[in-house]
């Protein structure tokens, strides 16, 4: 999708925005509800004042930033470009997600929900505030996972597992 086309999408829905360089940033009070949308263009960020919906979404382009008030879901999304940030105030969904490339960021204040992930690439920081949902690599939350060790803090536990290479494939 290119700039031009998001704007118009951005337009129809009734949404603000604005141009900031060569980022396009929704600024609108409300969700963002664009579940029908299957990408976006590259550095589009989200400050908008509640969720946003990226149901339909299967890849990120690069520089995408979410820095939105609410969740963040985006269920059907099988790859992520490395940088992409969540910084939002609520939880990310990432349902269908399998890998996470070096460089992708979680500081978000919510919970993180990576049920299908197969592999972490050396390069992904959890600071997210909620737990991380890692069933298909743990069986359960992380921090729920049999193997932490009491006493030490199981993001600091797990990010460096994720640092030694012990999720990758």
């Amino acid at each position: 999708m290119t700039q031009e086309e998001f704007i118009k999408v951005l337009d129809k829905k009734g949404y603000s925005y604005e141009i900031e360089g060569d980022r396009i940033v929704v600024t609108d009070k409300r969700n963002a509800l664009l579940g029908d949308l299957t990408s976006l263009p590259p550095g589009v960020e989200f400050k908008n004042g509640g969720y946003v919906f990226l149901d339909s979404l299967t890849s990120l382009s690069p520089g995408v930033v979410f820095m939105n008030r609410g969740y963040v879901v985006l269920d059907s999304l099988t790859s992520l470009s490395p940088g992409v940030v969540f910084m939002n105030r609520g939880d990310v969904d990432l349902e269908s997600l399998t890998s996470l490339p070096p460089g992708v960021e979680f500081k978000n204040k919510g919970r993180v929900w990576l049920r299908s992930l197969t592999s972490i690439s050396p390069g992904v920081e959890f600071n997210n505030e909620g737990g991380v949902d890692l069933d298909s690599l743990t069986g359960d939350w992380f921090s729920a996972w049999e193997g932490n060790i009491e006493g030490i803090d199981s993001k600091r536990l797990l990010n460096k597992m994720i640092k030694d290479g012990v999720f990758e494939r």
